[in-house]
């Protein structure tokens, strides 16, 4: 082994934690400002958008907001997980961070600024080039975007204060010919500008290719290694981590070089309800050569994440960043009251998908435990509330406590699996002040429970977690457990607690 090679092997283990940021947070993109790195994720439906977590050595990461927390800044109309925030890119020009995305459904390409990565962040500001994923490159004054219209990679020049276009769009490159070429991001080293980019679906072909070139504009010729990392591959073939793809470079202050990346873990054979995850990864990039992410070697499940609480109880008075509603939320639809957060009832289901009154945040463990107290004295004949295992609006799983016509209450589960739906055998009770859980102790299968008592707690039902999973129900996100309400009453949560 040469001595390059030695010590990256020593850079390569000391690189512990994968993944960095686990549950549903694809498609990173990172950037560095002084001795900090800034990375941003995609959120599709949910509000508010585009988790935004710090870190001083690209392992461990802390949420430190959100970019996108204004209904100004985030219209949702009707979206699912097919539509709303796809891939953001997070740059830092001059003083000013840029997070450019696409709203799919909702009006396109877009960008927002702030001069504090923890906001406010700017309204808004609409451009002409469209396709998704778009991202930014600065240099010597101008702007450049890149995005995909056409499955085509295209480049133009835009005013990075108004958004408008001050070129053509051009050209770049189409890949090396898997389908989707996407997530673009320019980076310029050693006289080149290179070219990154993934392909083959955002599913098992999932891989990441670059090409580079001595002018922006082109022409680039690609990497004679493409793709530069995947694990569509014999070397990751059994691997739990599938779907690599999506990623970003960053370049350290002290001259490292990492990759931040998505990919998925399979839970129960070849399912993953989980989402797409953030990964990172380091890089060796010589001078005038291509990049090799890791040492050439598949990416390993390592360590834990501290961008996760493994122990963390919410009691609502003081809600974090990692909380989150199924698009934009009607704000008199969520009351603090005394020490609960009362929930007046939506009358849209999680399935009608409708605004419905809806707090949740990311299910980021496959063995974990989410409980919360509840008081639905308030609910009427016919209203329904409780929590949910949420992986799409037509795939959950709910922990239901209702009201029939008589006014009894009555506790079940319903699953609901595209056009399949089933309710288990109802359980009447009395006393409207309960504890609702949902655990998984087995990876594989997920289970509900309710009871006056936390430490003794009456099973209504169970689900295998793979179909609630992506290839079973469909979208782009990952699990989300959450509370919810439907009808015309109200009810009061008092905690939610996840371990």
């Amino acid at each position: 082994m040469t001595i390059a090679l030695a010590a990256f092997a020593i850079i390569a283990m000391a690189q512990t934690i994968n993944p960095v940021i686990p549950g549903f947070h694809p498609d990173p993109s990172v950037c560095r400002v002084g001795d900090k790195f800034y990375l941003v994720n995609s959120s599709f439906q949910y509000f508010p958008g585009v988790p935004i977590f710090e870190s001083t050595d690209m392992q461990h990461w802390t949420q430190i907001g959100n970019v996108l927390d204004r209904p100004s800044q985030l219209p949702l109309k009707g979206a699912s997980s097919w539509l709303g925030i796809y891939a953001p890119t997070i740059r830092h020009n001059d003083g000013v961070y840029y997070m450019i995305t696409t709203n799919v459904g909702n009006g396109g390409n877009f960008m927002v600024t702030a001069r504090d990565p923890r906001g406010p962040w700017s309204e808004p500001i609409w451009l002409k080039q469209q396709g998704i994923d778009p991202s930014l490159y600065f240099e010597n004054g101008h702007c450049y975007m890149v995005s995909n219209p056409d499955n085509t990679i295209m480049l133009c020049e835009i005013d990075p204060k108004t958004g408008e276009q001050l070129t053509e769009s051009k050209p770049i490159w189409r890949g090396t010919g898997g389908r989707y070429p996407e997530g673009p991001h320019v980076y310029k080293k050693d006289g080149y500008y290179y070219l990154l980019i993934s392909e083959g679906g955002t599913e098992l072909a999932h891989k990441l290719t670059m090409a580079r070139s001595k002018n922006i504009y082109g022409p680039y010729e690609g990497c004679p290694d493409n793709p530069i990392f995947t694990h569509c591959c014999m070397a990751a073939q059994s691997s739990q981590i599938q779907g690599t793809g999506h990623g970003d470079l960053v370049q350290g202050a002290d001259g490292k070089w990492w990759m931040a990346f998505l990919a998925f873990r399979f839970i129960g054979g070849s399912y993953h309800h989980l989402g797409r995850e953030t990964f990172v990864l380091p890089v060796d990039w010589p001078k005038g050569g291509w990049p090799v992410v890791n040492g050439g070697k598949p990416a390993e499940v390592a360590g834990q994440s501290t961008a996760i609480a493994n122990s963390c109880s919410t009691t609502f008075a003081n809600i974090g960043p990692e909380f989150i509603h199924i698009q934009q939320p009607v704000e008199e639809r969520y009351e603090h009251v005394g020490t609960a957060l009362r929930l007046h009832c939506s009358p849209s289901t999680l399935t009608a998908n409708d605004q419905p009154t809806f707090i949740g945040r990311r299910m980021q463990n496959d063995l974990m435990t989410a409980t919360t107290f509840v008081d639905v004295s308030g609910l009427q004949a016919g209203d329904e509330a409780g929590m949910t295992l949420y992986q799409i609006h037509d795939g959950h799983s709910d922990l239901v406590v209702g009201r029939d016509a008589d006014g009894r209450l009555y506790q079940t589960v319903r699953h609901t699996i595209k056009s399949l739906v089933k309710e288990e055998p109802r359980r009447y009770v009395d006393n409207p002040k309960m504890f609702l859980r949902i655990q998984s102790v087995n990876p594989e299968r997920i289970s509900f429970l309710a009871g006056e008592n936390p430490y003794d707690m009456h099973p209504l039902g169970d689900i295998d977690a793979p179909l609630l999973s992506t290839e079973v129900v469909g979208g782009f996100t990952g699990a989300i457990i959450g509370i919810y309400a439907t009808g015309r009453g109200y009810s009061d949560f008092y905690n939610l607690d996840y371990r």
